[in-house]
């Protein structure tokens, strides 16, 4: 589709939108519903947002030049654990008060919320839906109770703003200019996103993958330059110190590790967990790229990179998992034309709304004596990651047959990378 033809059919489909002035106001109230009901829980229960005050903390620090490894704050004497260009970026929280900051926070993330919508549509396919005025706030404020993106307004994360980075990027032609560099950027802020431009260059986009390292060495050489003390210090010591960021065991962590120790009654698995981590993530990334290459869906192959890297990570907690809002758009995309299938993504929707890992008895130890058959309530996001892993790479055992039962027909010929075939 040419950029004219897309700028065509997105003002069609505004236009259709806004035909339909009741449906416009009809998703605003619910907006405004899920806002209050936000507000009124609130009320009887203080939303912490601890992270964002670590966050401002290291802001301050990177602004006055202080030990930005060296502070706790909040009640559970949290510290930093970001590399020290995302200290930088922090700055302007300092510019607020801690009130007037929160308020903003929870702002921003509603607007994030939005936009990942927005964009997990226009990689699924679903164009219509992106660009249809009553959708996006009809989505956010259902989105809004997700476990992992409500997780992310309790804390006052920083999740929602990586994954519309890393999927605006990757989402971009092949070929675009600076492909890549917002993915490393990203990974300069939190690591995690790093095994994208492993998935880039497994998928022979060379260029891209360079150029989403360049854009994490950037992030570190900048860090490097304002903030010397500190980036020597995490990277030759801060960064292997995976204590600093919480308990492996407690059911926040919902990592490939988490489920381990959990299931094991161990609180360091050591090799038990390390040998099926190193295997997820191979396996991980060549369901990516299977399903790049055989299918074309660029879109699923970054949703199993995603799945992958929150795996695979040590500690995953579970407002990582907003990952959640384009998965379950892609399945949709996928099973909108068959009633059947759509008790698939309905049921996605329910674990990823459940919050069955809050339900489990967990309070001090007793994350390590959780008995066998509460154990999926208590590690439900790794157990679909895999689950989800598993029916990719089943899915694309075999190529698809071209039309009229010859050879497959090549990858640049099928359908355009992030669209959602009929199923």
């Amino acid at each position: 589709m040419s950029a004219a033809e897309g700028a065509t059919t997105r003002r069609r489909a505004w236009t259709r939108s806004v035909a339909h002035p009741g449906r416009l106001a009809l998703a605003a109230a619910l907006l405004m519903a899920s806002f209050a009901g936000l507000w009124v829980l609130y009320q009887v229960q203080p939303l912490p947002m601890s992270d964002i005050v670590v966050y401002r903390a290291e802001g301050e620090a990177a602004a006055s030049g202080g030990d930005l490894y060296g502070f706790t704050v909040t009640k559970w004497a949290l510290p930093a654990t970001y590399p020290p260009f995302a200290a930088l970026l922090f700055i302007p929280t300092t510019w607020l008060s801690l009130g007037t900051l929160k308020v903003v926070c929870v702002l921003v993330n509603a607007a994030l919320l939005a936009l990942l919508i927005h964009l997990s549509c226009k990689a699924a396919g679903l164009r219509r839906a992106a660009h249809t005025a009553a959708f996006l706030p009809a989505a956010t404020a259902l989105g809004l109770w997700l476990e992992p993106v409500f997780q992310t307004f309790v804390f006052g994360q920083v999740n929602l703003a990586l994954t519309c980075l890393v999927l605006w990027d990757l989402s971009r032609p092949d070929g675009a200019r600076f492909k890549g560099f917002a993915t490393g950027l990203a990974a300069g802020i939190k690591l995690t996103p790093a095994l994208f431009a492993v998935y880039l260059l497994v998928t022979g986009r060379v260029k891209a993958a360079c150029t989403a390292l360049a854009g994490f060495l950037a992030s570190v050489l900048l860090g490097w330059l304002v903030l010397p003390d500190a980036s020597v210090e995490f990277w030759t010591r801060r960064i292997y110190e995976t204590g600093r960021v919480g308990k492996v065991w407690i059911v926040d962590n919902q990592s490939l590790q988490g489920l381990i120790t959990r299931a094991l009654h161990l609180p360091e698995p050591g090799p038990l967990w390390a040998v099926p981590a190193l295997l997820t993530a191979a396996a991980g990334l060549w369901a990516a790229r299977r399903v790049f290459l055989r299918r074309g869906l660029d879109s699923w192959g970054v949703l199993c990179t995603a799945v992958t890297a929150l795996l695979v990570s040590p500690i995953s907690w579970s407002h990582h998992w907003v990952w959640c809002v384009p998965l379950l758009i892609a399945l949709a995309a996928r099973t909108r034309r068959n009633p059947w299938r759509r008790a698939l993504p309905a049921a996605v929707t329910l674990a990823f709304t459940a919050r069955s890992l809050w339900i489990v008895p967990h309070t001090g130890d007793l994350d390590l004596r959780i008995p066998w058959w509460q154990q999926p309530f208590a590690s439900p996001y790794p157990l679909l990651g895999l689950a989800m892993l598993a029916a990719v790479i089943w899915w694309t055992r075999r190529p698809p047959a071209a039309p009229g039962g010859g050879l497959p027909a090549p990858r640049a010929a099928r359908e355009p990378a992030g669209a959602a075939p009929a199923a």
